[in-house]
């Protein structure tokens, strides 16, 4: 009996130090996708506008 006690404790332990592990991972990823998608965005407009010969729109 308290070997399965001990299993479960051991069992809930791991679950929460999974939980925390892929919290930290998936935020570091969302940070990189959301990177990747801002340098894309600045890779567009520069192939867009400024390669071209084009200029920016005035304000």
């Amino acid at each position: 009996m308290d070997n399965n006690i001990t299993y479960y404790i051991v069992l809930l332990v791991m679950v929460i130090i999974g939980i925390v592990v892929v919290k930290k991972i998936a935020g570091c990823l969302f940070k990189s996708v959301f990177t990747i998608i801002l340098i894309a965005i600045m890779v567009a407009l520069w192939w867009f506008f400024i390669r071209e010969g084009a200029t920016p729109p005035q304000l």
